[in-house]
């Protein structure tokens, strides 16, 4: 991908960066933007097109070389497309196709969580999983698969379970909690890779008593037999149910004994090829927080490209977090623990902030619980209130004047048609926290090809339901890092 270098000299890049704000600004006069005073960054960068184009029409090989480990916490993070196509599903799909299977998952996904969040501040009535899978199939206009038939995972990682340990593949998700896998006797359980755990082979697989503290914490449970019972239940129509037991983990070099997780025994849905879930979220149940003083209550993961068959990793410990990383503050939702929510202060779009968008639009009101912006792992779209969103697009869109505009892709209404073109230069999107640290993203983190014909989207939504999600697509090539110890999020671009 072609780099914009910045001359040695201070003068000269000074003058042409100035020349170019200028420029720049005087297309946006519609959009209500001020300068940014500090710290100065370039109104444009480079998307190479062709580069871009390339990957659409190669199809993911399977899982390639693994990035070099951090910390002996350290386990892979593959695509889901790269799993699906070395268990020889959806092997032969278009790129099209699989964007589109990408993008009803993500709809199911959102609306889920915006349920959710309605439902626990009882805004409106809580809607079933399949009154969700209705509505974004209207939306689409076609048949949605639900999680039933596709899953909802995007991202995940193998890792041992038991005693012999036995491998298995488990979704990542950051907006969840509860670890749990499939385990015989399955009285209804979807397909994976490997076969079913079965815990009587296991020396080390412990039931959870119902009077324990730890079954407590969970959001919906029961009692068998003195056992402690869980359900967990998504909004795309997975859930799992079955006993909270303790079991051990093995994470690379690393093994864990006595972690919570749910012995699935009726399971639908998920992500077709794993065995189910880890939850990485910032409530009381979930793996960093179980295993918290061990490594410090830090972790970190990079996202692979869309696509690509490539792997990077998810790691655990202080070494996990890369020197020079981007912080911003994290902070708490007493009404939503397991999100993690990063205090995001404005949007920049060509090296100007967005003074359309009012200043509390992603704060947390801390009396009803609403507002705020979420990192989420398992959402690939970035969601945006829709005040926020406008001013966003429409800021973009008058820096691109000079791009031929295309329709609408999907969710998607902003989009160019770029056939033909080797590179483009667009807008500078960047993220700006309440301590003064800036994210700036990659342009290939918002603009992405929707087709192999040259349609390339901006790559976010708006949102009514008040609460923003910064999704996969614009965390990729970012290794991305809670360090909830110190309550921060650290951003580091291409530490993969």
């Amino acid at each position: 991908m072609e780099k914009i270098r910045f001359t040695e000299r201070l003068v000269p890049f000074s003058l042409l960066l100035c020349f170019g704000l200028l420029v720049f600004l005087q297309s946006v006069q519609s959009v209500q933007c001020r300068p940014i005073s500090a710290p100065q960054l370039p109104a444009y960068q480079a998307l190479d097109v062709e580069s871009l184009l390339r990957e659409t029409v190669t199809a993911p090989g399977g899982v390639g070389e693994t990035k070099r480990r951090r910390t002996p916490w350290s386990v892979q993070v593959v695509h889901r497309d790269a799993i699906l196509h070395k268990h020889g599903a959806n092997a032969t799909a278009s790129y099209e196709r699989r964007l589109e299977e990408k993008l009803r998952r993500d709809a199911l996904r959102v609306r889920g969580l915006e349920r959710r969040i309605e439902t626990t501040l009882g805004l409106k009535g809580s809607a079933s999983s399949e009154q969700n899978v209705a509505e974004v199939d209207a939306e689409f206009g076609g048949e949605v698969v639900s999680g039933m038939d596709q899953g909802s995972g995007e991202y995940f990682t193998r890792i041992g379970v038991g005693t012999p340990t036995r491998e298995q593949y488990m979704v990542l998700d950051t907006g969840s909690d509860v670890v749990w896998i499939q385990c015989e006797p399955c009285r209804e359980c979807y397909s994976q890779s490997d076969p079913i755990f079965n815990p009587s082979f296991s020396a080390s697989f412990s039931t959870i008593g119902c009077d324990s503290a730890v079954c407590s914490h969970l959001d919906a449970y029961d009692c068998h037999s003195g056992g402690c019972l869980y359900k967990q239940s998504y909004g795309d129509g997975s859930y799992s149910t079955g006993s909270f037991v303790t079991e051990t983990l093995t994470f690379g070099s690393t093994t864990v004994g006595n972690v919570a997780i749910g012995c699935g025994h009726d399971n639908v849905g998920l992500f077709i090829g794993a065995a189910g879930l880890l939850g990485l979220g910032a409530g009381m149940l979930s793996f960093p927080a179980q295993i918290g003083t061990e490594t410090s209550h830090a972790f970190s993961y990079c996202l692979v490209d869309r696509g690509s068959d490539s792997s990077s990793t998810l790691e655990f410990g202080p070494q996990s977090v890369p020197v020079g990383s981007i912080f911003a503050p994290l902070q708490k939702n007493t009404y939503f623990p397991a999100f993690y929510y990063v205090s995001l202060a404005a949007i920049s779009v060509g090296g100007a902030l967005l003074d359309s968008v009012p200043p509390d639009v992603f704060r947390i009101d801390e009396t009803s619980g609403r507002g705020g912006f979420i990192i989420d792992s398992g959402t690939a779209v970035t969601r945006l209130e829709t005040t926020a969103y406008n001013a966003l697009r429409d800021a973009f869109v008058a820096g691109t004047s000079q791009l031929p505009r295309a329709n609408g892709y999907s969710i998607f209404d902003t989009c160019y048609g770029l056939s033909g073109l080797q590179s483009v230069r667009v807008p500078t999107v960047g993220f700006h926290f309440s301590n003064g640290a800036t994210l700036i993203l990659q342009a290939n983190n918002y603009l992405i090809p929707v087709d192999t014909m040259g349609t390339f989207c901006f790559a976010f939504a708006p949102t009514a339901s008040g609460v923003s999600i910064m999704g996969n697509t614009q965390q990729q090539r970012i290794r991305v890092s809670f360090d909830s110890a110190n309550s921060l999020v650290g951003f580091a671009p291409d530490q993969c």
